[in-house]
């Protein structure tokens, strides 16, 4: 690789995709149940041990550079490997050279850090797992030789609780809401063990028997690892209530935590005139934060693991909310791990099969073709082991030791099971869309013409008119007359039916009540997003208040992995089995972020990186809203009442589209009547619009 003269500064470099997969290695084993360890259940990707980076340049005079590595090293020249160098400063000649440096770390991600005065690391150079296989190197914000990638950590501030009350003469600690960090005590005295027990709930805490996680220290041990006479436990743990048991003769000033966060940028707003709905949507911001960490996660307290299909939904939710690009592309890169492939990403047939939808997903949102250009490569892997699994009729089916998830609902998933064949023919449609970035034409059109082959075998086997939906399953050649909803969602999602289906699938199984009812937030985000594409941003608006005020009215602070009203008190709780098993923040209960920008502020890219996109507001029964979505480097902002609509851009090119039963007016632009009472603005960044309108009835 060509030296560069323009790098100011050096930064830490290692095999793309290695800091990602051994912080996942870490981070996968860190869940606990009552202080045991309970590891993920999947196979758990290593970096490599043994890599060699190479690099060219041509210096005018000589040069000395300062090298230090994440393992041992060893320097040379222009390919004489017997004269090699593991000095920390190192001379380089003038002229034009080949820099080799390999790098053995059998714990950590190797790594290297050289820093000279033009010669400097970063991702211009190469490296090797020695298997024929140079790369770019990968690299992220590592800017100091003091940093490695292995001392990565997130940051913590302090926070105090919100109020001690005693029970049963112990001390209950209430932070108020829902947190994630590390509890510290301070100035602990005497001689004694102390217990603590957390709770996502008062009566979780409150369940020394029953609660999910605890902790336990004796105050000897506390008083010789505290700093500054400050006890700091060595594990996060997520709670709201903390139960303190101690024995006689323990005491101690206070107690405290340390909150540990990723540092994102509050980049959306929203707010209408329904006081709940903007308590709603704070309320999911909050719930995405706190599982926006290393990586997207499920939930903080269980699973506390990087779930593909929960990812899927973080990741739009965050582009409609944070955009944090460095979580999303850790999340994408843990998530995909190594070849070769044995078992589907998190053993889940459908999880795979989502992984491509969501980079699909980051191209659309960002333009960042580079970073599909560096996994396109195990992008194709995974499609073949994938596509392996096809039967006799060409339809994906689970394997024995796979686990077709599509939901946690009562309905059987052998046999080819319609939903994976939509997620395969989205996932097909992708891989078309890679290969030709790619400048493959050839495997673009295989991937394209297969996808098409697909999605009518699919239509033409699973579609029932007499139900007007898509049939759940086809068993050894027999289509089974089940009916739920969730191919026809995504078959709706993905543009897939005529509008005569769409209509039906609407009338015949969103709004059945026969059909099978989705229980989780995790289903709902699906369903909820359908029923806006259908138009009925009116009955969205009221399952949001209902289901998700629902919870806020039983106290909730973030959103739940499931909610059923139907239950009562400590009842909602439970889960799998186990009386406080249920998540209280789970990533996927933050849906509401992405409903609300996406179909009721109405913002979407319509071509890479939002250099295009659409502007479709819809009050959905409120009497008026304003909110701002981001769009990579730049934001849309919009507002919009019964008379008014309001849009000012900051990049990129739009279309405001919208409804009126009158000729609207606009400051600015032409209006174009594109029929049926329907209008359009073409919006340019810098400008502010402002439409009058007359709403139709």
């Amino acid at each position: 690789m060509e030296q560069k003269m323009n790098r100011q500064t050096a930064t830490w470099i290692w095999y793309p995709g290695d800091f990602e997969i051994r912080l996942h290695e870490k981070m996968s084993v860190v869940r606990r149940a009552r202080g045991v360890m309970y590891p993920a259940y999947w196979r758990l990707d290593r970096c490599y041990s043994n890599i060699k980076f190479r690099y060219t340049y041509d210096l005018a005079k000589e040069e000395q550079i300062h090298i230090t590595a994440e393992g041992r090293f060893s320097f040379y020249l222009d390919g004489k490997d017997n004269y090699r160098s593991a000095d920390a400063v190192i001379t380089l000649p003038a002229g034009r050279h080949v820099i080799s440096v390999s790098v053995f770390n059998d714990v950590e991600a190797p790594a290297l850090f050289i820093d000279g005065p033009t010669v400097r690391t970063d991702s211009s150079w190469e490296v090797t797992s020695y298997q024929n296989d140079w790369m770019q190197a990968g690299s992220w914000t590592f800017d100091t030789m003091e940093y490695p990638p292995s001392q990565f950590r997130l940051p913590t501030t302090p926070l105090e609780p919100a109020t001690l009350t005693m029970r049963d003469g112990y001390p209950l600690l209430d932070f108020g809401r829902e947190t994630f960090g590390y509890l510290q005590f301070h100035n602990v005295t005497g001689t004694g063990t102390v217990r603590v027990y957390y709770g996502e709930s008062m009566a979780e805490a409150l369940s020394p028997d029953e609660c999910v996680t605890l902790d336990r220290f004796e105050a000897l041990e506390a008083t010789d690892n505290s700093e500054n006479g400050i006890y700091t436990f060595k594990e996060a743990k997520a709670y709201r209530y903390v139960w303190i048991h101690a024995d006689q003769g323990v005491g101690w000033e206070r107690i405290s935590m340390l909150y540990e966060y990723v540092p994102v940028t509050y980049r959306s707003s929203f707010q209408c005139s329904d006081p709940m709905m903007n308590k709603i949507y704070e309320m999911s911001l909050y719930t995405l934060h706190l599982n926006t960490r290393e990586f997207f996660l499920d939930g903080i307290k269980r699973d506390r693991w990087v779930w593909s299909g929960d990812a899927y939904q973080a990741f739009l939710m965050n582009y409609y909310s944070f955009f944090d690009l460095d979580v999303t592309r850790r999340t994408l890169v843990a998530l995909r791990g190594k070849d070769p492939l044995t078992m589907h990403i998190n053993t889940i047939l459908d999880y795979s099969l989502y992984w491509f939808i969501s980079l699909y997903d980051y191209y659309l949102y960002t333009g960042d073709f580079e970073f599909i250009q560096q996994y396109y490569d195990r992008a194709v892997s995974l499609m073949d082991f994938c596509l392996k699994q096809r039967n006799e009729e060409g339809m994906v089916e689970g394997r024995p030791q796979d686990w077709v998830f599509v939901d946690w609902a009562d309905f059987q998933n052998d046999g080819a099971v319609s939903t994976e064949q939509i997620l395969l023919v989205r996932g097909l449609e992708a891989m078309s869309r890679f290969a030709s970035l790619m400048g493959d034409e050839a495997a673009a059109g295989n991937y394209g013409d297969l996808a098409k082959e697909t999605i009518s075998k699919t239509l033409r086997i699973f579609w029932d008119e007499e139900k007007g939906g898509l049939l759940h399953h086809r068993v050894e050649g027999e289509t089974k007359p089940t009916l739920t909803k969730h191919a026809s969602m995504f078959a709706m999602t993905y543009g897939y039916l005529s509008q005569e289906q769409r209509d039906s699938v609407v009338r015949n199984v969103m709004l059945n009540p026969d059909v099978p009812k989705i229980r989780t937030p995790y289903m709902r985000f699906h369903e909820l997003a359908v029923l806006c594409e259908s138009g009925a941003h009116d009955l969205v608006r009221r399952e949001i208040l209902s289901y998700w005020g629902g919870m806020i009215e039983l106290g909730a602070t973030t959103f739940w992995e499931e909610y059923d009203p139907s239950l009562a008190d400590d009842e909602h709780f439970g889960m799998y089995d186990v009386k406080f098993g249920k998540s209280l923040c789970h990533a996927w209960g933050a849906g509401p972020i992405y409903i609300l920008g996406k179909y009721f502020l109405g913002v979407t890219p319509t071509s890479p990186g939002y250099e295009t996109y659409r502007i479709a507001p819809n009050l959905g029964g409120l009497a008026h809203m304003k909110g701002t979505v981001p769009t990579g480097a730049g934001q849309v902002s919009v507002e919009m009442s019964l008379s008014t609509i309001s849009v000012e851009s900051t990049t990129g090119t739009g279309v405001l589209t919208f409804s009126s039963a009158e000729s609207p007016v606009c400051n600015e632009g032409e209006v174009r009547d594109v029929g049926n009472g329907s209008y359009e603005v073409i919006i340019e960044a810098g400008n502010i619009y402002r439409v009058s309108y007359q709403p139709m009835k």
